[in-house]
């Protein structure tokens, strides 16, 4: 089984969704997403496979977020572009097995894609 694994090395839940997934000997892809940019369609491919929109993935207590003049209820497409402009507003970790994702807040609920 391979997994994707859209990491941010200074989010604590992202280290320990990590992990837990390296504990279980899963073939990962670590993408490292505040170095390697995220098109809109790869972010709009992310929310299909989650089954989520723009504002279930969007960190609206950061500063980017907060001085977009931007709230939830924003067009998606508006919320698509400032996660691509910020890709720090990205939820994470987000983990990728064939058709579905989870995001792993907790780290346990990707665990959900291995079974």
């Amino acid at each position: 089984m391979k997994a994707i694994i859209y990491h941010n090395p200074r989010c604590s839940k992202s280290r320990a969704t990590l992990a837990l997934l390296e504990k279980r000997k899963i073939d990962l892809e670590i993408i490292e997403y505040l170095r390697t940019p995220l098109s809109t369609e790869t972010l709009q491919d992310l929310l299909d496979k989650l089954r989520l929109k723009p504002a279930d993935i969007v960190r609206t207590s950061e500063p980017e977020f907060q001085a977009s003049g931007m709230d939830q209820d924003a067009p998606d497409t508006d919320l698509l572009q400032l996660i691509v402009e910020h890709r720090n507003l990205l939820q994470r970790p987000i983990v990728v097995v064939g058709s579905q994702a989870r995001i792993g807040r907790p780290p346990e609920q990707v665990l959900e894609l291995l079974d």
